[in-house]
């Protein structure tokens, strides 16, 4: 088994400010990708949660999370798998809120079985998939700014100067790696 980091307190802004964005996942396995997104939302200073919730070994923990979240402030959930992958699509089927699933690498298939799990939901209980791994874990806190940032005007601004310091650190010609 290989190391990963802490999952952080349940809550990793401070006890008096409401989350906005829950991150959960299935194990703590899971970390290792799922960190990536609680980046962002730090860098972005998106109130967040971060969660162990698994819809195989606590099925309860997780009706209850999904169900009580809009409630409790939330406005997006990212739900990382791997996997069978289900935890997505469970969430997605007892809230209202958008969720933004994380396909997991796994080690038999690569993370193809976590994106084909979390992608081929039903019609009627939509999930927005992303791409397998901390890029997508990276891309759906992203995701999560862009849903929030409609409602909230400095956000939205935080956004836009990530982008556009994004946009001009891309050099217009390569170098050489000699230099």
């Amino acid at each position: 088994m290989s190391e990963t980091a802490p999952l952080p307190s349940a809550t990793t802004e401070a006890a008096d400010i409401t989350p906005k964005v829950g991150i959960i996942m299935g194990s703590q396995s899971d970390w290792e990708t799922m960190r990536h997104a609680d980046a962002i939302l730090t860098e972005f200073d998106i109130p967040h949660e971060t969660l162990i919730v698994s819809a195989h070994r606590t099925p309860d923990r997780l009706c209850e999370y999904a169900k009580t979240a809009a409630g409790r402030g939330l406005s997006v959930i990212i739900a990382g798998a791997g996997g069978a992958a289900h935890l997505p699509g469970m969430c997605a089927a007892w809230t209202r809120l958008p969720v933004l699933g994380v396909p997991v690498e796994s080690r038999a298939l690569k993370g193809m079985d976590s994106l084909l799990s979390i992608v081929q939901m039903p019609g009627g209980v939509p999930v927005g998939t992303l791409a397998i791994g901390a890029s997508g874990a990276k891309n759906a806190a992203l995701l999560a700014a862009s849903i929030l940032a409609l409602q909230d005007s400095d956000l939205a601004a935080r956004l836009d100067t990530w982008r556009a310091l994004q946009t001009a650190s891309v050099a217009n010609a390569p170098t050489s790696e000699d230099q």
